[in-house]
């Protein structure tokens, strides 16, 4: 049964709806599966949903994040609001979701709420993901005043020795400190907004804190209790990351060696009705090529429609209608498994 809180957000996400959104969203639907069942690359309409990345900077260093301890290729920046408002204006008759995050930490941002504030004044679904380092009472309130509609945060451990084996350099009481901050504003403003999930990646060294999480989330008054599936790199040899029980691992034994559970069918749903930009204006496929590696184009020198119809984008999704297993970033994706709560 769906909480009060839950009901609330999908109510926040239906408003989001209007004609044009609706008849766009129409013709995404229809072109994908047209495009599966046929094997020929068909695609009509503009994105539902898109990430942007408000920065590649982070105060953690978590070792299987590209923002953290494993080797960056992309360069360090932030992203301008200017940028941001011209994403929103091409598309803000046809979007109705931005994730404010894909790689670094959204609130050292400076002009992050800002930039959430100019797509909620357009009627988009906000949401973000962040470490919860850098929720005080300013950001807090600003945070609601902006109107994001989601607020992500990651909580990997019930005790200061788990969560810093993954969080290297954070702050389990910040984290909880914070949490408790967002929720101790939502309730003073009187504010239906943000949805405030608290995210468990599963590992090997705190699936035993599970029952324990979800009564601190309880205590803490979040709205939502997630447990998340690790994503690792190298994972065919495994890790030790990896938890013991297999429900919460998006990985499964194959004799010597680990593989991805979800079989890697020759479609994909994210290719079809969403696509990730990165501070810098860069297109890319999904928030699986955390190295901006497959660029489908820039912003700084194309408008994103031409972009979304362009030969790139175009061949693309030929590929992946081809055989997603020839692709880098699709061997660990993990769209098709299922996450367990």
């Amino acid at each position: 049964m769906m909480s009060r809180a839950q009901i609330i957000d999908g109510l926040q996400y239906a408003k989001t709806f209007r004609l044009s959104r609706l008849i766009n969203a129409s013709k995404i639907i229809l072109s994908y599966y047209i495009s599966k069942w046929s094997k020929k690359n068909y695609h009509s309409g503009f994105p539902i949903a898109i990430s942007i990345e408000p920065t590649t900077s982070c105060n953690l260093r978590c070792p299987e994040c590209p923002s953290g301890l494993r080797e960056f290729t992309r360069p360090i920046g932030m992203l301008e609001p200017e940028l941001n408002r011209s994403i929103i204006d091409q598309l803000k008759n046809e979007l109705t979701y931005i994730t404010y995050y894909f790689q670094g930490e959204p609130y050292l941002n400076k002009d992050f709420t800002k930039m959430v504030r100019h797509a909620s004044d357009n009627n988009i679904y906000t949401a973000t993901s962040t470490n919860a380092h850098y929720l005080s009472d300013a950001n807090c309130k600003e945070t609601i005043e902006s109107g994001l509609s989601r607020l992500i945060i990651s909580i990997d451990g019930t005790s200061q020795s788990s969560y810093g084996k993954y969080r290297i350099g954070g702050s389990l009481d910040k984290v909880i400190e914070g949490s408790r901050n967002i929720v101790k504003w939502k309730k003073q403003m009187k504010s239906k907004t943000p949805f405030i999930i608290w995210q468990f990646i599963v590992f090997s060294h705190n699936e035993n804190e599970i029952d324990e999480i979800r009564r601190l989330a309880k205590d803490v008054g979040v709205d939502y209790l997630a447990l998340k599936t690790a994503q690792v790199y190298n994972f065919e040899k495994g890790s030790d990351l990896l938890p013991k029980n297999p429900k919460y691992s998006r990985y499964q034994k194959a004799g010597l060696i680990y593989k991805i559970k979800n079989g890697l069918l020759s479609h994909c749903w994210r290719m079809w009705h969403a696509c990730v930009v990165t501070w810098d204006g860069r297109i890319v496929p999904c928030c699986f090529d955390k190295d901006g590696e497959y660029k489908l184009g820039s912003l700084s020198n194309n408008k994103f429609k031409s972009i979304w119809v362009g030969e790139e984008y175009q061949r693309f999704r030929k590929l992946i209608l081809k055989s997603r297993k020839n692709i880098d970033i699709c061997k660990n994706c993990s769209e098709g498994t299922k996450v367990w709560n």
